[in-house]
């Protein structure tokens, strides 16, 4: 494996927030069977199995926040810590991304100093929604501020949508609603102006952006006729879609990375296992696709390409 990937969709899960997680209600998170099993040597061995030199660790849904400002900021704070130590330890091979206890803004805004000032981490965690808050609420826009002010990178991970006891029948809330509900959050943002007034921060997309490479038009056709009156829609949603970034984990072959690519150019595309909540197995056998699908331009593998991507993205963040 001549170059090593970069893995921007990469999970923690260390035995002290499974606990609070579900002492809170969470025992089978997002209709999940069960916690998955993660422990740092395991993490280290699917990485060097894979031929990935460095993962960019997040915590994934159900975040941190179960109710309590209080309380979430406590749990934001030892999940950073832990994570930075982790990066600490490990040179080269962890990255961190901070969870915040959105939505409780001031919360969020003292993480952010501490994160990025104390824990020198990498960007920021954002779950689809906190408790309905989705990104493109007006409530969050000192947040946005900051992070633009920060050039902050900032990667979106979807959680159960308000809705979910209906919408999901039952099934595993990932399979399906976890897509749309990346769709659902970052149609808020363009919407919202989310973007266009906070240009300087870089957002990645999960899943290959989940519905959003299908949507754009459909959005991008709602978004004139509904905001024109208000302000011209200028940059135009598709626009504003070409501008974000794009990792690839989860079922990215045959189908969905060749959907994203009709949006954006493999410039915005990354590379993302999505371990541990992909097991072990599937982990590996989503990489093994990716390195057996056509290559994405003459002279580049998608390894090559998603390493260069990451690398200037993270390069360009102070």
């Amino acid at each position: 494996m001549s170059t090593g990937l970069i893995d921007v969709h990469a999970h923690l899960l260390p035995g002290f927030y499974v606990q609070q997680a579900t002492a809170a209600g969470h025992g089978h998170p997002d209709g999940m069977g069960g916690w998955p099993s993660w422990s740092v040597q395991a993490h280290l061995d699917l990485m060097d199995r894979n031929g990935i030199d460095t993962a960019m660790l997040s915590m994934s849904s159900p975040g941190v926040h179960f109710g309590d400002d209080g309380a979430a900021r406590l749990l934001a704070r030892r999940v950073n810590e832990y994570t930075a130590e982790l990066a600490r330890d490990h040179p080269g091979r962890f990255g961190a991304f901070a969870s915040l206890p959105l939505p409780d803004v001031e919360g969020s805004l003292e993480e952010v100093a501490y994160a990025f000032d104390e824990l020198d981490a990498d960007g920021v965690a954002l779950l689809t929604h906190t408790h309905g808050v989705y990104l493109g609420d007006q409530r969050l826009e000192p947040v946005f501020a900051e992070l633009d002010r920060r050039l902050a990178v900032v990667f979106l991970h979807p959680t159960s949508p308000v809705c979910w006891e209906q919408s999901a029948l039952g099934r595993p809330r990932p399979m399906v609603e976890y897509i749309f509900d990346t769709a659902r959050t970052v149609t808020d943002m363009v919407m919202a102006g989310v973007l266009t007034r906070h240009p300087n921060i870089k957002v990645i997309v999960p899943h290959c952006g989940g519905a959003v490479p299908v949507l754009a038009d459909r959005i991008n056709e709602f978004m004139s006729l509904f905001l024109e009156s208000r302000r011209p829609p200028t940059p135009d949603a598709v626009q504003q879609l070409r501008g974000l970034y794009y990792d690839m984990a989860g079922t990215a072959f045959p189908r969905h990375v060749p959907a994203l690519l009709k949006l954006v150019g493999p410039d915005r595309v990354l590379f993302g296992s999505d371990y541990c909540w992909t097991p072990s197995p599937l982990a590996d056998a989503h990489t093994a696709a990716i390195d057996a699908a056509e290559p994405p331009a003459e002279g580049a593998t998608w390894r090559s390409l998603t390493t260069a991507n990451a690398k200037r993205l993270f390069q360009s963040t102070p």
